[in-house]
């Protein structure tokens, strides 16, 4: 039996903390299939194409990874998936209460779909895609934190934005 897990988020944009967990995640599981939340109600400052986009070429030299979307109860997306685990990073206590509460609930609405955390390298510790967007809108170096193309896609982002 594979051994596949989902590793969701809104991936907005992908950033070298999210390459972090999905390769010491390829460690432990056959296949992860990348979920990006699909949802409206949530401004995001690249589209759904545009994220599949930059994931397509951050995994490049990457088997063993898919990319998909999904809407509605992550459980019943794991669950049409045939995938086993939730894949999820944790970087700091503050991500802790959340991510439990999470777990659990999910684990409620399926007990066949665990939940594994695996705690974001150092090196990645302080980043996020909104603290990186943050820092990106306003001209800070983001370089290293983000691939090179795209630390490009949020400056031309940011560029088309300014007056």
């Amino acid at each position: 039996m594979k051994r596949i897990a989902i590793y969701p988020g809104s991936f907005d944009p992908v950033t070298n903390g999210h390459l972090d967990i999905l390769k010491r995640g390829l460690k432990l599981f056959d296949k992860i299939i990348v979920a990006i939340l699909h949802n409206p109600g949530k401004s995001s400052l690249f589209s759904v194409e545009e994220r599949i986009d930059m994931l397509s070429r951050s995994l490049k030299g990457m088997p063993n990874t898919e990319i998909d979307t999904f809407d509605g109860l992550l459980v019943d997306y794991a669950a049409r998936r045939k995938a086993h685990a939730i894949l999820r990073g944790m970087r700091a206590v503050s991500d802790f209460e959340y991510e439990f509460q999470m777990a659990l609930m999910n684990r409620r609405l399926n007990r066949e779909i665990q939940t594994v955390f695996l705690m974001t390298g150092l090196r990645w510790i302080f980043t996020s895609s909104s603290i990186i967007k943050e820092a990106a809108r306003f001209g800070g170096n983001i370089e290293g934190m983000v691939p090179a193309f795209v630390l490009r896609k949020l400056e031309a982002k940011f560029k088309e934005s300014q007056p």
